[in-house]
């Protein structure tokens, strides 16, 4: 089944209004065991290329999500990936900055985890924290004791900016980007967080402090619009990816990956002759021994 996830892709420089974009659509799979299969064709496809990627050995794939809490990343990531080699692909989940991330620029703790040529990488959260997080508590920014005068009006601009021109950088020397923004509502939010607080093996995923920032649900998605707008590009382009269905969220994401993993010329190393001769020599060599 092929699915169309250019309908989910913003266009560069496009306006933003995520009143604008749904939270939820009507699934292509009509019952769980076909949403199951479908799954499992995607994860069995990006498995796949995964493994030209990593022969290939040119290009490498960053993918990032971004989302409110409860959103589902955490388990996009798990369901989407679960057919990838461990070997040629790394998740890392960013988390408040540590002192030493502090004493650096904020794009340094992501950079030094780029992924290598022929792997993919998966950021959990990642330095677009810095023009989320960050300018809904401007307070943030005194703890990265940034020269004075340096947070002016177009401060958040020249954010962006730099973003741009590091993505662009990326993409110049053989990195692919694509970027989540998992649109979750407000009541599928809440949701989650009762089933987190009612379910004692979900316990552990709840802290009182999500509750306290879905005060500031307005001020983050004004954020999250300027900044898809301002970042969104051909070459890193932002997916807003209906989230209040966990099961349509995973296909979408995973179809995604896949197109754009398709797009590349990926192809497994030539073998010359004296490569094919040592194989032959070798098979008949195996065939040789003695049982």
């Amino acid at each position: 089944m092929s699915i169309d996830v250019s309908r989910f892709r913003v266009p560069e420089g496009k306006r933003v209004d995520l009143k604008k974009w749904p939270t939820k659509v009507k699934p292509f799979y009509e019952s769980r065991e076909h949403y199951r299969l479908l799954l499992a064709d995607h994860v069995d496809k990006l498995a796949q290329r995964q493994d030209l990627l990593y022969a290939h050995d040119r290009y490498a794939l960053l993918v990032i999500f971004q989302a409110m809490d409860a959103a589902g990343k955490d388990s996009v990531i798990k369901h989407v990936m679960s057919g990838i080699n461990p070997q040629g692909c790394k998740v890392f989940s960013f988390k408040a900055p540590t002192s030493d991330d502090l004493d650096h620029d904020y794009l340094w703790r992501c950079m030094k985890v780029l992924p290598n040529r022929g792997e993919i990488g998966i950021f959990n959260r990642s330095y677009y924290e810095e023009v989320l997080v960050v300018k809904v508590h401007p307070e943030y920014l005194g703890a990265q004791r940034l020269p004075p005068g340096k947070v002016d009006k177009a401060f958040w601009e020249r954010r962006y900016k730099t973003i741009r021109g590091f993505e662009r950088h990326l993409a110049r020397n053989g990195t692919m980007i694509l970027k989540f923004f998992l649109n979750v509502s407000k009541e599928e939010q809440k949701k989650q967080f009762l089933e987190r607080i009612d379910d004692p093996a979900k316990n552990w995923k709840f802290s009182s402090a999500d509750v306290k920032e879905r005060a500031h649900w307005k001020e983050y998605m004004d954020a999250y619009q300027s900044m898809i707008r301002a970042t969104s590009a051909p070459h890193a382009p932002w997916y807003v990816v209906p989230a209040d269905n966990k099961w349509y969220t995973r296909i979408v994401v995973a179809a995604a990956i896949i197109d754009a993993l398709e797009s590349l010329d990926l192809h497994y190393p030539p073998i010359d002759k004296a490569k094919l001769g040592e194989l032959a020599a070798s098979k008949k060599a195996l065939l040789a021994e003695r049982k």
